[in-house]
C-alpha cells in the first residue's frame, strides 16, 4: 500500500496494493472514498505481463487504464536491422498463438513491394496452414477461457483436438509453435509424401470431437450465468476503438479481411463470417467456438485444391535479397483480428521501417469503456473474453 493520502473536499483518494485494508473515513464521519486498485502486474513466467488500474467504487469499477510494456520485445527495431529471411523468425513471435499467420503478413508485404507472384500451390497451402493455425488459437482460448473462470474440465477436451492439429502442423514444417514455413515467394519446402491426406484425416477427427466441447461449455448453466449479459461491448464502441476479429464480430461488426478485401486466394471461397449483436463475454466465447467449424470446413476446401495442383512451392530467389525502394502495406485477417504490415524499404536488404499494427493491440484498448460499472468479480471473466496476447500488444 502506499502512504500517499490526498484530501480534496470530502473526497479521499486511496490507492492500494491488493490485500490492503480500508477505512474510510474516521469515527462516525464518513469519507466518500474512491479507491485506485492496480490489477497486475502479473509475473513474468504467467502467459503475459498486463497491469490495470482500476478506480473503484466499493465493488464497482469506475474506470479503468490498461497500462501496456511490460513485454516490449523490440520487434519493430529489430527488423531494421535484419534481412528479409532473418525478419520471419521475430515476426511469428509477437502472438505466440498465431504464428504461422505472423509469417504470411510479413512475406505479403515483401512479395507485394517487390510485385512477386507466388506458385498456386503455394498460395493453397498457405491458406490451408493459415486455417489450421487458426484453429489452433482458437482452441487455446476455448480451454483456457473455461479455466479461468473455474471449470476445469474442457481445457482438456480442447488440448486433446489441438494436438491432433498440431502433429500434422510440426510433421510439415518441423516446429509446434514457432513454425518458420513461409518465406518470400512462397514456402520453405514441398509437404511431405501423403501430408495432405493425413491433414484431412486430423480435420475430420477434430471435427466428430468438437460436440464434445461444445455441448460441455456451451450452455452450461454455471458458464451462462457468469457470461450473459457481462461485459458488453456495442457495435459502435468496437469500431471506435479498431476492434476487429472474434472480438468485433460478437458486438455485430460484421468484418472479416478474407471476405471483404481478400488476399492469396481467399477471393475463390465462400468464407463464412460467424457474427453475433449481443456484444457480451458469452458472445465473444460462441464466436470463437463456431469459427472453429468454419476453419476446418476451409481448411479442407484448400487441401482438396492443393490435392489438385502440380508445380514449385517456392520463387527462386538471389542469395541477398534487396526489395525495391518504396512502401507498401498489407494486411491479414489473423486468428485475433486484423493485422497490418507497413514496409518501407530504401532498397537495400534490411527494411528501413516495418511497422506492425497487431490485433491484440486494439482490443485491449476497448477496456478502458467495456470495465467501468462491471462489478470486481466479473474482471476476469470479461478481460479472459477478449482474447489477446500480451505478446501481441507490446510487440
Amino acid at each position: 500500500m502506499t502512504g500517499m493520502t490526498t484530501d480534496a473536499g470530502d473526497l479521499r483518494e486511496l490507492t492500494v496494493g491488493t490485500g490492503a485494508g480500508l477505512v474510510a473515513g474516521t469515527g462516525d464521519q464518513q469519507l466518500g472514498t474512491d479507491m485506485v486498485l492496480n490489477i497486475g502486474p502479473q509475473h513474468p513466467s504467467t502467459h503475459g505481463v498486463l497491469r490495470l488500474k482500476l478506480v473503484l467504487d466499493g465493488e464497482r469499477v469506475v474506470a479503468c487504464e490498461p497500462i501496456i510494456g511490460y513485454m516490449h520485445r523490440g520487434a519493430e527495431k529489430l527488423f531494421e536491422v535484419r534481412d528479409y529471411r532473418q525478419i520471419i523468425v521475430l515476426a511469428n513471435r509477437h502472438d505466440w498463438l498465431s504464428a504461422f499467420s505472423n509469417e504470411l503478413g510479413v512475406v505479403l508485404a515483401v512479395e507485394r513491394l517487390m510485385g512477386m507472384e507466388v506458385p498456386e500451390r503455394a498460395t493453397w497451402l498457405r491458406m490451408a496452414l493459415a486455417e489450421l493455425n487458426r484453429v489452433l488459437n482458437h482452441l487455446m482460448f476455448l480451454g483456457s477461457y473455461p479455466l479461468e473462470i473455474g471449470a476445469i474440465t474442457p481445457i482438456f477436451y480442447a488440448f486433446r483436438e489441438r494436438e491432433t492439429i498440431q502433429a500434422v502442423m510440426e510433421e510439415v514444417s518441423g516446429g509446434r509453435i514457432h513454425y518458420m514455413f513461409n518465406r518470400v515467394g512462397g514456402l520453405k519446402e514441398e509437404v511431405p509424401y501423403g501430408w495432405t491426406g493425413r491433414a484431412r484425416a486430423a480435420i475430420g477427427e477434430v471435427r466428430r470431437r468438437l460436440p464434445d466441447l461444445d455441448h460441455l461449455i456451451r450452455r452450461n448453466e454455471i458458464f451462462l450465468a457468469r457470461t450473459v449479459g457481462v461485459g458488453v461491448l456495442s457495435a459502435a464502441d468496437a469500431a471506435a476503438f479498431g476492434a476487429s476479429g472474434p472480438v468485433a464480430r460478437a458486438s455485430g461488426l460484421d468484418l472479416d479481411l478474407r471476405r471483404d478485401d481478400p488476399y492469396l486466394a481467399y477471393d475463390e471461397l465462400d468464407v463464412p463470417v460467424v457474427t453475433r449483436t449481443a456484444g457480451d463475454c458469452h458472445a465473444r466465447f460462441e464466436v470463437l467456438l463456431d469459427q472453429v467449424y468454419a476453419s476446418l470446413d476451409l481448411a479442407e476446401q484448400c487441401l482438396n485444391r492443393v490435392d489438385q495442383l502440380t508445380g514449385p512451392i517456392n520463387t527462386r530467389l538471389p542469395k541477398v535479397l534487396k526489395a525495391p525502394e518504396g512502401h507498401t502495406y498489407a494486411w491479414t485477417e489473423n486468428p485475433l483480428g486484423i493485422n497490418g504490415y507497413y514496409l518501407v524499404s530504401r532498397g537495400e536488404k534490411t527494411p528501413w521501417r516495418l511497422k506492425l499494427r497487431t490485433a491484440s493491440y486494439a482490443n485491449v484498448q476497448a477496456l478502458a469503456t467495456l470495465l467501468p460499472g462491471c462489478l470486481v468479480p466479473d474482471l476476469i471473466a470479461i478481460l479472459g473474453s477478449m482474447f489477446f496476447v500480451v505478446g501481441d500488444i507490446d510487440k
